[in-house]
């Protein structure tokens, strides 16, 4: 069993839902969703180029998937994932914009977002001592000869190479695009997503999400709203 804390919006956000359609799957119920047409791209090759994506879900990465410690039960995870999310106010990413990060296409902030990476780095701290060890295996997955010496250092420490300085926030929405398809791959995104494009992003939920097994779909385990920590307590 690993886990993950994630942004994503909640499940009947319109960009949640397109998002979704586009993958292919709703990570909320893990249910397969019919493939949209698009005259850029055909669905065999959009099912093909987001097989990736698909199997985590719609969501920004904040504190990467991760094993639980063996000194930690699941219901702890629970009771400190919402104590985080009640005591972060929710924020605002001013716009998002398509981008290619490397072979890779995502939604990203237009700027650098101070509250979404202080959100970030929050979480990674937070979730920490949740973290069981990486496998030699799992670092080998990583491709630790082609990180730099302070993203070595961080999947080291921190179980993850892009953290802090080095975090860049993204809801992927393919895997590897090869260079020929990259062209009709942003056109397709860009009609798919042209509502969103340009707009704000609300940050007002966190998403603990949950995978069965290695090599399993990524399900939501629980979705919470942002803020509230003193009505909390008060209740």
């Amino acid at each position: 069993m690993r886990y993950a804390i994630y942004f994503a919006p909640p499940s009947d956000d319109r960009l949640s839902q397109t998002a979704s359609r586009w993958l292919g799957r709703d990570a909320f119920t893990g249910g397969a969703l019919d493939c949209p047409e698009n005259p850029a791209i055909g669905c065999e090759e959009q099912m093909a180029l987001t097989t990736e994506p698909r199997r985590y879900g719609f969501h920004g990465t904040l504190k990467a998937p991760f094993g639980l410690s063996s000194s930690r039960r699941e219901a702890d995870l629970i009771a400190a994932f919402d104590e985080f999310a009640a005591e972060i106010e929710p924020f605002e990413v001013p716009e998002i914009v398509l981008d290619q990060i490397g072979p890779f296409f995502a939604l990203v902030s237009a700027e650098p977002c101070p509250p979404l990476q202080r959100l970030a780095e929050q979480a990674v701290r937070r979730f920490e001592p949740f973290r069981a060890p990486l496998s030699e295996a799992d670092l080998a997955r990583r491709n630790p000869e082609r990180l730099t010496q302070r993203q070595r250092e961080y999947l080291a420490e921190w179980g993850y190479p892009y953290v802090f300085e080095e975090f860049q926030f993204h809801l992927t929405l393919t895997g590897p695009v090869p260079e020929e398809m990259q062209r009709p791959m942003r056109m397709a995104l860009e009609t798919v997503f042209a509502e969103f494009i340009g707009k704000p992003l609300a940050v007002s939920t966190i998403a603990l999400f949950a995978e069965e097994r290695r090599g399993a779909p990524f399900t939501v385990h629980s979705l919470l709203p942002l803020g509230g920590a003193s009505e909390r307590k008060i209740a």
